[in-house]
């Protein structure tokens, strides 16, 4: 096929999608070395999330589960993210999308379902963002006016607006250029003053309330949500578009930049470094939170801690900020499918492209920021995301693509330890999509609709 049309060739024997030819990004790819991916990975997972896992985790689970589940829940993250990193070259071929690895493996039908999943999880992580975005503008301006003339949605929508404009003017993401650092300096604001802030209130305060809060029924259901929540901190399901090579101009770009051959062996370092090195500061943050405000940590934490109004106002514009630079970053895929698909090429500013960004890119974003005013729920929607994407795409399916790829080098012993994985993550996967759907319909009666939180 010529001219950059439809790559998949289906074999009409076997069903599987063939990458025989992959249609050129409309968007730009560079090099990186195994640290800088491993750098821009823990600058994700130090997102301004992780302001909301002391809440979203160990209030539901308390200190000793609390700190088993994010220890256990970083192993098993480690484990699944190496197997699709192992499976990048399966063939003999470059899998550059997660959607090619599985279609080769299972066929149409699975190429397009890890798609949708995909697009899923990116929807509802987007989401998180503009929601965790908006609390920021909200924290930030109680601090000077304290009226209760605005309320949540109301940030929640000024939030989307700026996302919007930052989407329109970052054609892609080789474009974010100072802002990536910019980023990183933000995360590290937000971490360092909440963590400071965390530690004074801790120190004075008298003895916390660290026991699990609610009935019995609530205990079992927050719990699930809150296993769903710790492995959401760890995983995107876009790991096979990060192992991107400047060699091939016919990728489909995902949360970073490309990384130098070999592409195998620099993700596993890449992926060593960010469950090592990279976790820490999340860790420091979700348990001296917990620690310092016991069950009474808010979903914000930085809505929980004292301290000079300077300070506050910094960490929480800085949390503000990067949730906007974050969630461009995320929703880069579809930006890039839809570029590609569209021919969206030449200047960024011409009239046309800059069009098409004001509408498509906007009218996604609008979609985004009206989901997040109507459900502005951020620990519910962690669980909800972790339950339907998360779980599927980084430990059903990989598991079980490891176990079809690897069928024959496998021991006994090895390929029952995947199909308990895979197994026991369906389970947990359908427990903690009821147990979200119903925390989520709990709090849509306790506050309405466009809740004030």
């Amino acid at each position: 096929m010529e001219g950059g049309n439809s790559s998949e060739v289906v074999d009409s024997y076997n069903g599987k999608v063939h990458d025989d030819e992959v249609p050129e990004t409309a968007h730009q790819i560079s090099t990186d070395s195994w640290f800088q991916v491993g750098f821009v990975l823990t600058t994700g997972i130090n997102s301004a999330y992780v302001l909301g896992y002391s809440a979203a985790v160990m209030v539901p689970l308390g200190w000793i589960f609390g700190v088993i589940a994010l220890i256990a829940a970083t192993a098993i993250s480690l484990d699944a993210n190496i197997l699709i990193a192992k499976l990048h070259e399966f063939g003999g071929k470059r899998r550059i999308r997660y959607r090619d690895l599985a279609g080769y493996l299972y066929g149409r039908r699975a190429y397009s379902l890890t798609w949708g999943l995909q697009y899923v999880n990116l929807f509802m992580i987007n989401t998180g963002y503009i929601i965790l975005s908006g609390e920021a503008l909200k924290a930030a301006y109680v601090l000077f006016f304290n009226d209760h003339a605005m309320k949540l949605p109301y940030f929640i929508a000024i939030a989307g607006f700026v996302c919007a404009l930052f989407a329109i003017g970052i054609p892609h993401l080789s474009a974010l250029g100072v802002w990536l650092g910019v980023s990183t300096f933000c995360s590290m604001v937000y971490i360092i003053i909440a963590i400071v802030l965390s530690v004074q209130d801790g120190i004075k305060a008298p003895p916390r309330d660290y026991s699990i809060p609610g009935s019995t029924t609530s205990k079992i259901f927050t719990t699930i949500g809150a296993c769903a929540s710790v492995v959401f901190a760890f995983n995107t399901g876009m790991l096979p578009e990060i192992q991107l090579p400047l060699t091939s101009h016919r990728v489909d770009i995902a949360l970073v930049a490309t990384i130098r051959q070999p592409v195998v062996e620099n993700m596993l370092k890449s992926l060593y470094f960010q469950f090592s090195v990279g976790v820490l500061p999340l860790y420091a943050v979700t348990f001296v939170g917990y620690w310092a405000y016991g069950s009474n940590t808010t979903t914000y934490l930085l809505n929980s801690v004292n301290g000079p109004v300077w300070m506050k106002t910094a960490a929480n514009i800085a949390a503000f900020l990067q949730s906007v630079i974050a969630l461009h970053i995320f929703a880069s895929p579809m930006y890039e499918y839809l570029d590609t698909r569209f021919g969206i090429k030449g200047r960024a500013l011409s009239v046309h492209n800059l069009s098409f960004r004001i509408g498509v890119r906007g009218g996604y974003l609008t979609i985004n920021t009206f989901v997040a005013a109507l459900l502005p729920f951020l620990g519910d929607f962690m669980s909800l995301t972790g339950a339907i994407s998360t779980f599927p795409l980084t430990f059903i399916l990989a598991n079980h693509m490891y176990l079809v790829a690897k069928k024959t080098k496998l021991s006994s012993l090895g390929k029952l330890w995947r199909w308990f994985n895979v197994c026991f993550f369906c389970c947990l996967a359908v427990t903690a999509a009821i147990a979200a759907l119903r925390l989520i319909a709990v709090d849509s009666k306790t506050y309405n609709l466009f809740a004030d939180l």
